[in-house]
């Protein structure tokens, strides 16, 4: 939705959306965000702020403190947002902020006669009120916007300032934020996120019944606003059993299909979205759960379980956790269950027990592919409330584990990129914070697990921002997992790990020392594919071949051209052993088009002999089309490569095979090569047409086509090659022939 529409369809699932995604990004407490919120709707303004107060200015549990000597980490006296109105007088959030955090600055906590402790974190600050400044002279407004414009030396300087340790939500309706595009663009640029809540304008002067009142915004109701907004946007893929998977990525990688001399860099397929997660247990071994039905009424009337819990679990009691019969526990009843134990005023363990065990089961149901955001964020909560009551459990590592993995999903399901970067960073601190209080003399199999999950995050987080420093990142995690997940332990776990380091090896090849790094990606893959047996686990050993056919054609790059690509082409063949159309189309239409590149390169070899460039180039013609008519029939699958791009390269051997001076064919097999060459070529062409620079390199090629007509089979040539173009495009080629 732009930020200048003004309606949607239907915007009371919109707002709730937009809502979720704005909590979420708010509730990681990350420093140094600058969101905007749009909102014409004061009313619906007024709601929304003060439901985001309600829920993150004190919450339980949702934020992780790790205390250094054991003592009290948190307290409920100091928020962790801050909600401001605009002061319009004197118009400057920046020094709004400043004043409020020298009038109460972070509380020490964990101090000590040997250790001074350390202050809270700062809070995030909301504010609202910008919209009043329509009401105020032009120099008001103006004001407003210069102060804009001095935070920008704020963000670009880092200067020394506690308002760069905050984050900050500013909340303007459309017309303002028009108006800082236009007259703060450095502001702007330093935005995080805009979101955009859908609703009829409200004039400022009607909002004076509706002020924010913040210091009881519990009594605030907005409707449906937290019910389930995910109902049309489901997890990418499945998480599969721990037992029998790994957390992998880049599990693909496929050559782009240009051919014209230049070296692109490959793409991966779609990785599948598969968890570590440590198996749970399926018994929870301290609670009793009810046995009644608990309802909506009593649920909502909870005292001491969070707000936010409790909505969470609401919106996702249509569905049962477990189909198991010894599984069938209703949250909504352990949620009663905890909540008569904070009554009791029990200890810390058995609370966390019981938020413990309310994570495995959303953890059960994650596992299961049948999650939502609603789902994650349940456990995630679960989880955190769980370590808030016992710091000290033996399941730990374990939670930290999961919670840096359920943060990894949050990755995926938010639409809005700077935010899944937001989520990864989270997960990786999970992680890191995992490793810390774990030996890997006494706990290697967790150890492992939690470093092959690190390289993974560090290898997405690469997709956002320093590619080369996080891929070294996972090149170290991978290596240290595998210290300590050996063969014997678990050759499969091992195996599956070795891959994913042969992949972070060839995309720091990418950045750095290409010809180290490739040498050893194709090692690792060889110790992966040294451990599965292709006849059990063909689709897996297929794959990795197909790794190692890439990695070797990357290698030719840079030496031994010849040698290497005939090691690609060997090892593509091998790969659609296993890759075939019955089982995998969609890999073994990627594996094929990969096969015609290695071809294609190897004839065009200077040493290559004419007999031999021959057959490479009409091997070449046979995978391309191979490739092609897989990806044909198999329209409603994504495909790993650009399927106009291959129509061009078959296009391109077509007519290299024919116009090769050693070319001996009659003119019947030279009008099918130079046929087959511009139909592939105008394919792609119709394919194109929103791609400038590809669409005028594709229509050189057609002219050129048309002119190598002439040239073999003279005037009736060129107009057969004529009969075949579009009417629409013949009056820009015919002055080029």
């Amino acid at each position: 939705m732009s930020v200048n529409d003004t309606g949607h369809s239907d915007n009371s699932a919109w707002n709730r959306q937009v809502y979720h995604r704005l909590k979420l990004a708010l509730s990681l407490g990350l420093r140094r965000q600058l969101f905007l919120a749009v909102c014409d709707d004061l009313h619906l303004r007024n709601q929304v702020a003060a439901r985001l107060h309600s829920t993150l200015a004190y919450p339980v549990g949702q934020v992780l403190y790790q205390p250094s000597d054991g003592q009290e980490a948190s307290t409920s006296a100091y928020p962790r947002l801050v909600t401001l109105r605009l002061n319009l007088n004197e118009p400057n959030p920046i020094a709004q902020i400043n004043q409020w955090l020298a009038n109460y600055p972070p509380p020490i906590v964990g101090a000590s006669k040997d250790n001074p402790g350390k202050p809270l974190p700062i809070p995030t600050f909301q504010l609202v009120g910008v919209e009043q400044l329509t009401k105020q002279t032009v120099a008001s407004q103006r004001l407003f916007l210069h102060y804009l414009r001095l935070s920008e030396q704020f963000f670009a300087a880092q200067e020394s300032s506690r308002f760069l340790e905050s984050s900050v939500l500013l909340w303007v309706s459309r017309p303002w934020l028009s108006a800082i595009q236009q007259s703060a663009p450095q502001f702007w640029r330093w935005r995080t996120g805009v979101f955009v809540f859908a609703g009829e304008p409200t004039p400022t002067t009607q909002n004076s019944g509706h002020p924010e009142r913040f210091s009881n915004s519990r009594s605030v109701k907005l409707g449906n606003l937290e019910q389930s907004v995910l109902d049309e946007l489901s997890m990418e893929g499945e998480v599969r059993s721990p037992s029998t998977t790994e957390f992998n990525f880049g599990d693909e990688v496929d050559l782009p299909s240009e051919l014209p001399g230049n070296h692109p860099q490959p793409k991966e397929e779609t990785p599948p979205l598969i968890s570590e997660l440590p198996p749970t247990q399926q018994k929870p071994q301290e609670l009793t759960v009810r046995s009644n039905a608990a309802n909506s009424s009593s649920i909502l009337s909870l005292s001491h379980v969070s707000q936010e819990l409790t909505e969470l679990v609401l919106a996702t009691i249509n569905t049962k956790i477990s189909s198991e019969a010894e599984d069938d526990w209703q949250p909504q009843e352990l949620l009663l269950e905890i909540e008569e134990l904070h009554t009791q005023s029990v200890s810390g363990e058995i609370l966390a027990a019981a938020y413990h065990q309310l994570g495995n089961l959303y953890r059960l149901r994650i596992e299961r592919g049948q999650s939502t955001l609603e789902d994650l964020m349940v456990a995630i909560i679960a989880y955190q409330e769980s370590i808030s009551y016992d710091e000290n459990s033996p399941q730990l590592p374990d939670i930290l584990n999961d919670l840096g993995t359920l943060y990894w999903m949050l990755y995926r399901t938010p639409p809005n990129l700077e935010e899944g970067q937001t989520y990864i960073e989270q997960g990786i601190e999970f992680y890191e914070l995992a490793l810390k209080i774990i030996s890997p003399e006494t706990h290697p199999d967790t150890y492992a697990r939690v470093h092959n999950n690190l390289g993974t995050a560090y290898g997405d987080l690469a997709r956002f921002a320093n590619p080369a420093e996080n891929w070294q990142q996972a090149v170290v995690s991978y290596g240290e997992a595998l210290r300590h997940r050996t063969v014997e332990l678990d050759p499969l776990k091992y195996a599956a790990c070795q891959n994913n380091l042969g992949t972070a090896y060839w995309h720091l090849a990418q950045y750095n020392q290409p010809v180290v790094h490739l040498k050893k990606a194709i090692a690792s893959y060889k110790q992966s594919l040294a451990h599965y047996n292709p006849q059990d686990e063909p689709l897996k050993y297929g794959m990795i071949q197909n790794n190692v056919g890439t990695a070797y054609w990357n290698l030719a790059q840079y030496e031994q051209p010849g040698e290497n690509l005939q090691l690609a082409i060997d090892v593509y063949r091998e790969a659609l052993k296993y890759r075939t159309a019955a089982m995998v189309p969609n890999a073994c239409a990627a594996t094929h088009n990969n096969l015609g590149t290695a071809y294609w390169h190897l004839a065009n070899l200077p040493q290559t002999t004419k007999d031999i460039r021959q057959k490479l180039l009409t091997l070449c013609i046979n995978a391309y089309e191979e490739a092609i008519a897989l990806a044909h029939s198999l329209s409603s699958v994504s495909l790993s490569f650009d399927l106009f791009a291959t129509h061009n390269n078959l296009g391109l051997a077509h007519y290299q095979l024919v116009t090769d001076n050693y070319f001996s064919g009659d003119k019947s097999r030279r009008s099918h090569h130079l046929e087959a060459a511009l139909d592939n070529h105008l394919q792609a062409l119709n394919g194109l047409s929103k791609q400038p620079e590809a669409y005028q390199a594709t229509f050189a090629y057609v002219v050129k086509t048309i002119r190598a007509f002439h040239n073999e089979l003279g005037f009736q040539g060129q107009n057969l090659a004529l009969s075949k173009v579009p009417g629409h495009l013949l009056p820009e080629i015919l002055p080029k022939l």
